[in-house]
């Protein structure tokens, strides 16, 4: 008993050896952080670069608008439109009557009611003759587009009323000359001189020939040169230095 007692220890202390290696085998594997990135993260980045294009641009405003279906005698018919800087680029029918001799008539109808569209930029375009009900039709439902675009626009109010209130209308004072007073009226936008006019001016006999001369000339050199340097009419001095005069008053007004 006491020599084999040296040979369990042995036969133990061998079998607990074994068994820890195999134990350190099976669990190594598993527990490789390597194997476990290479698995999880290149999926989570994939799907990271796949969102981002997919929800950016692509979905930036498309400029199509399409109207609501128009029904007719002969079938539906509803507008879709491409819009770019509030114009019609494009109009197409995508629902039109079809079978039998409908095909025909939206064959010959739909192509010159899509140029009409976009050459007048409205539903007030003429219908197809032959084709009354599809035209009709196309016109409804073009007008609803054209409707769903004006609500869908971006306010332009602001820039448009922004413009109209820098241009104003200033009346020079009257100047009387020889044959009558002269006044003359500009509109300043921008700080520049848009239009011109006399709102008075020698009127009777001579005057009236004198005047039809001479204020358009003046008119339109009152806008080119934006001030009240400008040469007089020949043949109507006294019309033209008071027209002068005048525009020289109402640029003071204006602050130019």
């Amino acid at each position: 008993m006491r020599k084999s007692h040296p040979v369990r220890r042995v036969v133990l202390a061998t079998a607990a050896t074994v068994s820890g290696v195999v134990l350190l085998l099976s669990l190594k594997p598993a527990s490789d952080p390597a194997a476990a990135s290479a698995a999880g993260a290149a999926p989570q980045q994939t799907a990271a670069g796949q969102e981002a294009p997919q929800g950016g641009a692509a979905q930036a405003g498309s400029g199509t608008v399409t109207g609501d279906a128009a029904q007719t005698q002969y079938g539906a018919v509803q507008v879709r439109l491409t819009v770019s800087g509030g114009k019609i680029t494009k109009a197409e029918a995508v629902q039109a009557p079809k079978g039998g001799l409908s095909d025909q008539k939206t064959q010959l109808a739909v192509p010159k009611l899509n140029q009409e569209a976009v050459a007048a930029g409205s539903a007030d375009i003429d219908a197809v003759s032959g084709a009354t009900y599809t035209s009709e039709g196309y016109k409804k439902s073009l007008q609803s587009a054209l409707d769903k675009m004006k609500k869908s626009a971006p306010p332009a109010s602001g820039s448009s009323s922004s413009g109209s209130a820098q241009a104003r209308t200033v009346t020079g004072k009257a100047v009387q000359t020889q044959y009558g007073p002269v006044q003359v009226r500009i509109t300043v936008s921008g700080g520049k001189i848009t239009k011109a006019e006399a709102v008075q001016a020698p009127k009777g006999g001579l005057s009236d020939q004198k005047t039809q001369l001479a204020v358009p000339k003046l008119n339109q050199e009152a806008v080119a040169a934006g001030t009240a340097d400008i040469d007089a009419v020949s043949g109507a001095t006294y019309t033209s230095t008071g027209y002068r005069q005048s525009l020289q008053s109402a640029l003071d007004q204006a602050g130019g």
